[in-house]
């Protein structure tokens, strides 16, 4: 009776983690295709820029999106924790782009446009975080 109970509890965790990884996965898949769209989108309105401003804006809007939804969980502890593995993990994972900040600001400085890189890395982190304080704020107020 004893090992019939532990293969059982083993069993129910195995379940409980493949179904934590699906809905993270499944918020990656989606957020990833968001960022897709929504970078190509800003690059095509600005095709002659020579400056990311794509993943500037995948970055800030996912920064502000964290910021209200994580507000808005702590605050009154409206999502639930397989709601937050979608969103935050799954979703704003795969939305947020900051190892393709990484990779263009390495390309800007390779290619001799230092003034450009730099200008990344302050508007990158002066207004994402920015954003994550604003949509925190902004979810604690309503």
């Amino acid at each position: 009776m004893k090992n019939g109970s532990v293969i059982i509890l083993k069993i129910f965790s195995r379940r409980a983690i493949l179904t934590k990884i699906i809905i993270v996965g499944s918020g990656g898949f989606l957020g990833s295709v968001a960022r897709y769209l929504l970078s190509g989108w800003v690059y095509d309105t600005m095709p002659f820029a020579g400056f990311p401003y794509g993943t500037l804006v995948v970055n800030v809007l996912g920064c502000l999106v964290i910021g209200f939804l994580g507000g808005l969980a702590e605050a009154r502890n409206v999502l639930g924790p397989e709601i937050r593995l979608f969103l935050f993990i799954g979703f704003l994972g795969g939305f947020t782009t900051f190892s393709t900040f990484g990779h263009e600001t390495m390309a800007l400085f390779r290619d001799a446009e230092n003034i450009k890189a730099f200008a990344n890395i302050i508007f990158h982190i002066t207004i994402c975080l920015s954003a994550v304080w604003i949509g925190n704020a902004i979810s604690r107020a309503i």
